[in-house]
């Protein structure tokens, strides 16, 4: 079943493969010079796709191309080199270069999501009465990009996330001399807005007790891109119980998020090769 339409899998796997060192297809130190045959790589981001996609387990999506086991190793060796997290790098500079990040508005908020096996990260949700509950602290750009996370127990408040996950910015190279950050009601305090003036930026931050749209500030572009992760049911409701584990399925979350809007926004002033027929 396929998780993505080839118009987004065959650029994502292009960039994919030419990070991924070279391989044997056999075993060099097997004694008899033969063995079985190396998985595909591909066969393995196929499936990587679809349980990020569909959020089924590793045993469900194994079938007579490769095994559950082979899907893990192979996931823990990619982790290792680091390729998910290149990935989602390539995929921002990309799209910065062809439609530009709007780093002077940028929105953080927090969002909690079920986590059934608890973990490294997961905690007591207060809002599924007292479940295992992952929080994530999310940064994203004027648009929607996003730019970095923070994982969390779902009982940690959003406040205390804010420092690490503003720390993410240094990782984006130059910024603008003037950020505003956009923030909830949850963030409004003294604390918070020292915060933010030791690091230079401006915050626009809801004031608690007052009710107001949340069109009324630049903030739903976060709210949204929330929406967007969510949609990859492997975030949504996670079973993973390493936080690496989690940062590389969110690596390749955010990889397509990126590259989808970049797309999207692209198809009307650029032209290429596999460009979509229509707009998707």
């Amino acid at each position: 079943m396929r998780a993505l339409p080839p118009w987004l899998t065959e650029p994502l796997w292009d960039q994919f493969a030419a990070l991924l060192p070279e391989r044997p297809v056999y075993h060099p130190d097997h004694p008899l010079g033969c063995h079985r045959r190396r998985i595909g790589d591909r066969i393995i981001f196929d499936k990587m796709l679809q349980l990020l996609r569909f959020g089924c387990s590793y045993e469900a999506i194994a079938d007579a191309t490769c095994s559950a086991t082979t899907i893990r190793s192979r996931r823990d060796e990619w982790i290792r080199l680091g390729v998910l997290a290149r990935l989602k790098q390539l995929a921002q500079e990309s799209y910065d270069r062809i439609v530009g990040l709007v780093l002077d508005q940028i929105a953080v908020d927090g969002a909690i999501t079920k986590a059934p096996g608890g973990g490294e990260a997961a905690g007591r949700s207060p809002v599924d009465r007292g479940k295992q509950g992952l929080k994530r602290s999310g940064m994203t750009d004027g648009y929607g990009i996003p730019l970095g996370r923070v994982l969390a127990g779902a009982n940690r408040h959003d406040s205390p996330l804010l420092a690490p996950t503003l720390d993410r910015l240094e990782s984006l190279g130059p910024l603008p001399d003037t950020i505003t950050v956009h923030l909830d009601a949850g963030y409004d305090s003294d604390t918070t807005r020292a915060l933010l003036s030791e690091r230079g930026l401006h915050g626009r931050i809801a004031h608690k007790g007052e009710k107001a749209p949340i069109q009324a500030s630049r903030r739903w572009h976060v709210e949204r891109t929330h929406t967007w992760q969510n949609a990859f049911h492997r975030l949504a409701r996670c079973y993973e119980r390493h936080v690496t584990v989690i940062d590389a399925f969110f690596d390749l979350a955010d990889t397509i998020i990126t590259v989808r809007s970049l797309i999207r926004r692209s198809w009307t002033t650029h032209r290429w090769d596999e460009r979509p027929n229509r707009r998707p």
